[in-house]
């Protein structure tokens, strides 16, 4: 085990920066055991909601040049049926962080405290999803009601709870002092970007959602911006996502201010061995220019 790459996020202990993203492969147990193997240091699972949902007609997932477009309207089973995957979940050993949506504060309270008592290390709260009528980004772009879910959350449930934000909006670091002040105990930025695809053969939009959220190499500029600009005004551990397909992407977001990093579509493009090309490319950084912590360059770009 390499030290100098251990962290910390609001009590919870990773043993490097490099965690699983929500959205990926994170619905079930089965395969997540080589995904710890190959270097994840957490778990975020998929988007858990109250009841269970279908979630959008096909087609849901685009390719593009840059990245993906997704409108799967977060299917899930509801917690009741996830508890048991939960309960598998934990046997890997590394932090379990189930992420959660909901229609209201106390849907999201509700389906937190279950995940809680089936043994979820953390929630990351979804109020972020831009392709979901009421929920997500809907209403996660109002600092007034992100706030109120929050603090909804905080008083029902003692574990950590991480607030993951849309960069849909005007003022993202608004929204981060929203949550801060509301109890989040850290924040994730960012969630996919609104977009779209049209096929110009028959000209109508590809997905049955019409719009859907662009990940992938496109939005992580955005992504580091938004973290750089979130840093400067909140005192809670950041978590990078956006983007991140090799070890310099989260070398730069780290430099722009999160603790730690979110891999999701990168695994989609070059397999689970992303964690440990980007794990060992960050060791051999810190090795390069001699610092004795990955903790040492959190921010570092906003001294120079």
């Amino acid at each position: 085990m390499n030290k100098s790459l251990n962290l910390e996020i609001a009590g919870l202990k990773l043993q490097n920066p490099a965690m699983l993203a929500s959205g990926v492969l994170g619905l079930s147990a089965a395969p997540l055991e080589r995904i710890v193997e190959s270097g994840a240091s957490a778990i975020i699972t998929k988007s858990i909601g109250l009841n269970p949902r279908i979630g959008n007609t096909n087609p849901t997932v685009v390719q593009t040049e840059c990245g993906l477009i997704n409108a799967m309207g977060l299917p899930n089973p509801g917690i009741d049926v996830f508890i048991s995957e939960i309960y598998e979940m934990k046997k890997l050993e590394v932090p379990i962080i189930v992420s959660v949506y909901g229609f209201s504060p106390t849907e999201f309270a509700e389906t937190a405290v279950k995940a809680v008592k089936a043994g979820a290390d953390a929630i990351e709260l979804n109020l972020s999803c831009p392709h979901v009528e009421k929920t997500g980004a809907e209403i996660g772009y109002n600092p007034k009601l992100a706030a109120k879910i929050v603090q909804k959350v905080k008083e029902d449930v003692e574990t950590p709870v991480f607030v993951k934000l849309t960069p849909n909006t005007a003022d993202i670091a608004e929204l981060a002092v929203a949550v801060e002040k509301a109890g989040a105990d850290a924040i994730t930025a960012i969630n996919t970007v609104r977009a779209m695809a049209i096929d110009v053969e028959t000209a109508k939009p590809i997905l049955s959602n019409r719009f859907g959220g662009l990940s992938g190499p496109a939005i992580k500029p955005i992504a580091v911006r938004c973290v750089y600009e979130i840093y400067q005004k909140v005192r809670i551990p950041i978590i990078g996502c956006g983007g991140i397909t090799n070890w310099r992407d989260a070398v730069e977001f780290i430099l722009a201010g999160a603790s730690a990093v979110q891999i999701g579509t990168a695994i989609a493009f070059k397999g689970i061995q992303v964690f440990t090309q980007i794990v060992e490319g960050i060791k051999e950084y810190l090795e390069k220019k001699r610092f004795r912590s990955v903790i040492q360059i959190v921010g570092m770009a906003h001294k120079n």
